[in-house]
């Protein structure tokens, strides 16, 4: 039955008002408190109960030795691709409870090749956890949920637990980009009692994560916001430092720029380019001093001194053929005289 608590109590189903339309007021309240409610996680149909987890054998025939979910929960679209559930009525001792994440260390370290021939952890050959999120680095959650049935008080059990098992969910401490832990090879262990959850649900401050001080949201405790927050402050401070080195050495290429020794403007990129080619196939620039325009208006000024001085010389020519025109005809007119 607390299994089923448990379940309904992450869904949070909402009923349907119209159902209760003329019902006792109390009762319209309790329904409308109920659609007013965050929401909750996946449907019936995204929870799975009495799942074997085997440390040897098959998944239908698990070794002795193997643990048992009370329930695992697959819903990526609420960015929970899969979590496990433990549920206690607070009759076990702290001891048993800590044992069963034993079993689960050795069942998340088993490995198997999958269908392509790839070794990897069995459990990632049954449930498909590829998108990029904090199951990389670490094992898949597990939540533990107290229900205060038997005589050992949930508080209490959570922080035996707690200390019994911290070989599993204990991380590192990094001090960079305002400190975080992270998680590699462990076990994110979170606690929650069925009175909380039935309160805030997974979106409310329900869930002790092993190790932190409080209590989160469920997706912030098996999650690690301090750590992708450092690991934002770190890649914001590598683009920083890539936009000052990019600004330097901009500065840098901006002072090797030439300058044209006319007008005195700064070459553009395709000016620059052109004169510093070094393909002697491409065909040289006449005037690499100079900017495109001022060298467009050097070569139009050579061409207009080149036409110019051709025209002198024409005009030149012709005044000299005419001259020895004018002399031979000259010359012709002095001979005519002195035929007999």
């Amino acid at each position: 039955m607390t299994v089923n608590e448990t379940v309904i109590a992450l869904i949070r189903p909402k009923p349907n008002l119209d159902l209760v339309a003329g019902e006792p007021p109390e009762a319209v309240a309790a329904a409308q408190a109920a659609v007013d409610a965050s929401d909750g996680i996946g449907t019936l149909a995204s929870y799975a109960t009495e799942v074997a987890l085997p440390v040897k054998g098959t998944w239908k025939n698990p070794a002795i030795g193997s643990a048992r979910a009370d329930v695992v929960l697959t819903a990526p679209e609420a960015d929970v691709p899969l979590l496990f559930i433990e549920v206690d009525n607070c009759t076990e001792d702290a001891v048993l409870i800590a044992a069963k994440f034993d079993k689960y260390a050795r069942f998340f370290k088993r490995k198997e090749k999958d269908t392509d021939g790839i070794e990897k952890p069995l459990w990632r050959t049954r449930w498909d956890v590829s998108a990029p999120w904090w199951y990389h680095q670490v094992h898949p959650p597990v939540l533990l949920v107290f229900h205060q049935v038997g005589k050992r008080p949930a508080l209490g059990q959570m922080k035996k637990v707690a200390d019994l098992t911290r070989r599993h969910w204990e991380g590192q401490r990094y001090d960079g980009y305002g400190g975080y832990h992270c998680y590699p090879g462990c076990i994110p262990i979170v606690a929650t009692t069925l009175p909380w959850l039935r309160e805030h649900g997974p979106a409310g401050p329900a869930f002790w994560r092993f190790g932190r001080q409080g209590r989160q949201p469920l997706l912030e405790a098996i999650s690690n916001p301090r750590q992708d927050a450092a690991l934002a402050r770190q890649r914001a401070a590598e683009r920083e430092r890539e936009r000052r080195r990019a600004e330097q050495e901009a500065a840098a290429r901006e002072a090797r720029r030439p300058v044209c020794a006319d007008c005195g403007c700064k070459f553009s990129d395709d000016r620059w380019k052109a004169v510093e080619r070094r393909d002697w196939s491409l065909p040289r620039q006449s005037h690499p001093r100079l900017c495109e325009d001022c060298q467009s208006r050097a070569v139009a000024a050579e061409q207009q001194a080149e036409a110019d001085e051709r025209k002198r010389q024409e005009q030149e020519r012709l005044r000299q053929e005419a001259e020895e025109q004018a002399a031979a005809q000259k010359a012709s007119g002095w001979f005519s005289r002195f035929r007999p």
